[in-house]
């Protein structure tokens, strides 16, 4: 029982493999669609084919790697694509490797190396994500010059040190507030 089972898992994945190696969205199947559908998606696909289900159902090109089977090819159908179409369903061995690069080309925008590389997008961002820091920090500059009153006289030093010595000079916190660091007979701080 378990050596059928492994043996069933086994052909399936080798199929899958076989699968996701080919140049086609789909293999032996032909997409149809209702009319509504090809009369909303052919207008804007123009000589594409429609080769599979795609991302949400639209009859879209996209790269993604969550979804690496768009539902249309990339490239319209020209006569030197439908002539490597037709040596495709031929023996592969026949096919030389830029007509090989041609037909993963007309199918694909670009291959999974070249849609994990890095964009660079990140600099663009960083820039503004700096821009946004430094209108804001203009903003606060201006908020202060302009919108909030000037600070009152108590925010100053010579204030606070003066408010300090009154408060020792009338004894309060002899026991254990400020006054009890000063030192009355020298007149100077402990």
């Amino acid at each position: 029982m378990s050596n059928q089972l492994l043996l069933r898992t086994f052909l399936r994945s080798t199929s899958l493999a076989r699968r996701a190696v080919s140049t086609t969205a789909t293999k032996n199947q032909e997409v149809v669609l209702d009319q509504a559908t090809r009369d909303r998606a052919y207008p804007q696909l123009g000589n594409r084919d429609i080769v599979g289900y795609g991302f949400n159902g639209d009859p879209t090109y996209v790269d993604r790697l969550e979804y690496p089977c768009p539902a249309v090819r990339f490239k319209e159908n020209s006569s030197e694509v439908m002539a490597l179409r037709q040596k495709e369903k031929g023996d592969w061995k026949n096919l030389s490797l830029a007509e090989k690069k041609a037909l993963y080309r007309a199918s694909f925008c670009q291959t999974f190396a070249e849609v994990q590389a890095p964009t660079g997008e990140w600099k663009s961002v960083v820039a503004g994500v700096m821009m946004l820091f430094a209108v804001a920090g203009w903003v606060v500059i201006w908020m202060k010059k302009f919108v909030y009153p000037p600070l009152p006289t108590s925010i100053n030093r010579e204030w606070q040190e003066a408010q300090v010595r009154k408060s020792v000079l009338q004894g309060q916190g002899r026991i254990e507030g400020i006054a009890s660091e000063f030192d009355f007979e020298k007149n100077q701080w402990k």
